[in-house]
């Protein structure tokens, strides 16, 4: 799907993130679409860019206890914890059918060490079918404390460079949940992060006022969705500007077309699709159609036009 055509015109949306290149720069975002082919039978994984599946760590991951998600007035908040099968049982069982449905696959993976990174890496050296792994940097740190490895350059470094086992291109997910946010893409991209993905959810709480209690089981959660699109955008935008060459892959709140430009003006090279899909699971699909509606009505013969516009730069 590389060019559209529309009586009259023609879109292309050839995408590069780094080294790869994507028929289009629409993503299924990592924890939102599942571990395999779930929302195959909603659209053909095949026709879009890519698809992020949810964060894997070496070894099955219980997650948290129910309830595990909730409505927000703009978006959800989730406390699933990270449940996963681990990587190798992924591989068996569930691999097979993306690869069935021609799905382009971004592996997510997570550790609660720089340890637990490396392993989940090195179990996806040589195996077919996967483009890039997508390091989820947004998991407690319990080789240096409790704070997040994205809330610190040198522990996000220090797993860039422990994940080069893979042999497959990285791209660090980095947290809206810190000022250091800029610092930390210029470190991970230092380390070896052939891009960024900007970024992870925010943290929040909701209170059931009745038992006067944390709603979710896990108490806090990561709060996603419409709300916090404008913080996601400022942060493709800031990491823009401070790292000109760094591709960034931009994610929060994506639920439109209009969404996804807004995040190409601001320097993203391809966008990231998630809680629109709890409401909508053809919102992948449908998101890229909005896409390229609006460039044709626009006048924009491909989506890289659209890089870096709101810096000032002009195609």
């Amino acid at each position: 799907m590389g060019r559209v055509s529309q009586p009259g015109a023609s879109v292309d949306l050839t995408t590069h993130v780094g080294s790869l290149q994507f028929a289009n720069p629409v993503m299924c975002a990592a924890g939102t679409a599942g571990h395999g082919d779930e929302l195959a039978r909603y659209l053909d994984l095949g026709e879009l860019g890519a698809m992020v599946v949810k964060s894997l760590s070496a070894d099955p991951w219980a997650g948290n206890p129910p309830p595990r998600v909730h409505e927000t007035a703009a978006g959800m908040i989730n406390s699933v914890g990270l449940q996963g099968p681990g990587i190798p049982a992924w591989i068996e069982h569930e691999l097979p059918a993306l690869r069935a449905v021609r799905a382009t696959v971004v592996v997510s993976i997570l550790g609660r060490s720089v340890a637990d990174y490396a392993r989940a890496a090195s179990l996806l050296d040589g195996v077919d079918g996967i483009v890039a792994v997508e390091v989820n940097l947004s998991c407690p740190n319990l080789d240096g404390g409790s704070h997040m490895f994205a809330h610190d350059p040198d522990a996000a470094a220090e797993v860039m460079a422990a994940t080069a086992a893979s042999g497959l291109p990285r791209w660090a997910k980095l947290s809206p949940n810190t000022d250091r946010l800029v610092e930390v893409a210029h470190a991970v991209a230092a380390s070896g992060a052939e891009a960024v993905t900007l970024t992870n959810t925010l943290l929040g709480m909701v209170i059931d006022v009745e038992s006067r209690r944390p709603l979710l089981g896990g108490g806090g959660g990561g709060l996603s969705g419409p709300a916090v699109h404008p913080v996601a955008v400022r942060a493709v935008y800031d990491c823009r500007a401070a790292l000109p060459d760094l591709p960034i892959v931009g994610v929060g709140g994506v639920g439109s077309g209009r969404d996804a430009v807004e995040f190409m003006m601001a320097g993203a090279d391809a966008v990231q699709v998630g809680t629109a899909t709890f409401a909508d699971p053809r919102a992948p699909r449908r998101v890229l159609d909005e896409i390229v509606a609006w460039c044709v009505d626009h006048g924009v013969g491909s989506t890289r036009e659209l890089r870096d516009t709101a810096h000032g730069v002009r195609p």
